[in-house]
């Protein structure tokens, strides 16, 4: 808790505003006074470089918007406008484009620090499951994206995302909610024009949407304070610093050292996550040999394109970013942190491996398969695994090692734990 404000207003103004509107007493307790675990290691920078991210991809989306054109017989041709005629459009463009991809490593790091120290534990719910909310904006809002240049990849990724809607029919009985909901999202019977005009709506509206959302997470936080890599709590002023200028400029160094690896991939590679396709107009009449989402979406599409029935691989699909939400209450371990869950710490390794597989098998053709001990193996059926070790990490291994695990002992304080015992 951050408790008492410290704020004293210094002038006539001040102490006039304050009085009206404290917003200069909120930013000094918030972003000034806010005492934090002295323990914060490098991966809580991460928060920081999100939102330096966000603010990357709104600025820079608001000025693309201004040269795009939502129509199918221009779009392609308006984004080679902005990268060719605008003053420095191939810049915008470039930082636009991989900064979503920077977005997304940003908060897969953030996701798998919070589920290794355990983040998302009482009191701290609320936080996480905001967290998640997020990352489900995200996800939409660059699939949206993805679609606007209008390239061959974009139109049909378009095309078979939405058309996954249709399953639900068979969940629905005659009410077709499934083909409702794709012909809304179509403005037609068909990915077209409408389409095209309807999702860059919602791509300019949900980074906005996400902004909000961001700052519920950020008030969330304050409430109970941040969790600390020991995953216990904060004993006394002992135990913690204020934000500044303690960590205000530890996460300057580390967002400075972000936006290098950004510029390297923006001057140096900026088609390196980029697909060859989308380099091509978009053509209802040739489909592309395979059609793959972008890099961060590709186990979620591992998981789709494993299983052969439809309806269950949408099930599948959605259940695996619901599963997140409840994160919270399948973990029945008393202590927060893997570093003190010798057990836990294991299948935690293996879920991020389990990750990066599934990632792999998304990326490749559908019948790809890779040679094990002179044994051909389909990738699908690797997806196949892979997936069922997803659910049963959270639905089977989350409950049951937190009953059974006999964990390390917790450092007395923070304090001791950082400093050693006083002398």
């Amino acid at each position: 808790m951050s408790g008492q404000s410290t704020y004293v207003p210094q002038t006539g103004f001040t102490r006039w505003l304050d009085s009206r509107l404290p917003i200069v007493r909120f930013a000094h307790d918030t972003m000034l006074t806010f005492p934090t675990p002295r323990n914060l290691n490098f991966w809580y920078a991460f928060g920081a470089i999100l939102t330096f991210c966000l603010g990357v991809q709104i600025v820079t989306g608001i000025v693309l918007a201004m040269h795009y054109v939502p129509n199918e017989n221009m779009a392609f041709d308006s984004v080679e406008n902005i990268m060719r005629d605008v003053n420095y459009g191939w810049l915008l463009r470039y930082v636009h484009a991989n900064g979503a991809s920077m977005f997304f490593l940003a908060v897969y790091v953030h996701m798998f620090r919070g589920l290794y120290y355990g983040s998302y534990k009482a009191p701290r719910e609320i936080l996480w499951i905001l967290g998640v909310l997020i990352y489900l904006l995200m996800v939409i809002t660059a699939f949206m994206g993805y679609v606007l240049p209008w390239g061959q990849m974009s139109f049909w990724a378009a095309t078979v995302i939405t058309n996954l809607f249709s399953s639900l029919d068979q969940i629905s009985g005659g009410l077709k909610v499934g083909t409702h909901v794709a012909t809304w999202l179509w403005g037609g019977f068909a990915v077209g024009d409408p389409t095209l005009n309807r999702f860059f709506s919602l791509h300019y509206l949900l980074p906005f949407v996400i902004a909000a959302v961001v700052g519920l997470h950020i008030w969330a936080l304050h409430v109970p304070g941040n969790n600390n890599p020991l995953g216990i709590d904060v004993k006394g002023p002992q135990d913690s610093l204020p934000f500044h200028p303690y960590y205000t400029t530890k996460d300057a160094f580390y967002v400075g050292l972000f936006a290098i690896l950004f510029a390297v991939l923006v001057f140096y590679a900026p088609e390196f996550v980029g697909n060859p396709d989308n380099n091509i107009p978009a053509n209802p009449l040739v489909t592309p040999a395979d059609i793959v989402p972008e890099w961060y979406l590709l186990p979620f599409y591992a998981m789709l394109r494993s299983i052969p029935q439809k309806l269950i691989g949408v099930i599948v699909l959605g259940g695996a970013i619901l599963t997140l939400a409840f994160i919270p209450w399948l973990d029945t371990s008393r202590v927060r942190s893997n570093r003190f869950r010798p057990l836990m710490k294991q299948f935690f390794w293996v879920f991020v491996v389990d990750c990066l597989v599934l990632g792999y098998c998304g990326s490749q053709s559908v019948d790809a398969s890779l040679h094990l001990g002179g044994i051909e193996v389909s990738l699908v059926w690797i997806a196949r695994i892979g997936t069922a070790y997803y659910y049963a990490f959270f639905w089977v291994l989350m409950p049951v090692i937190g009953l059974i695990e006999t964990p390390k002992p917790l450092p007395d304080s923070i304090a001791k734990s950082v400093l050693g015992p006083a002398e």
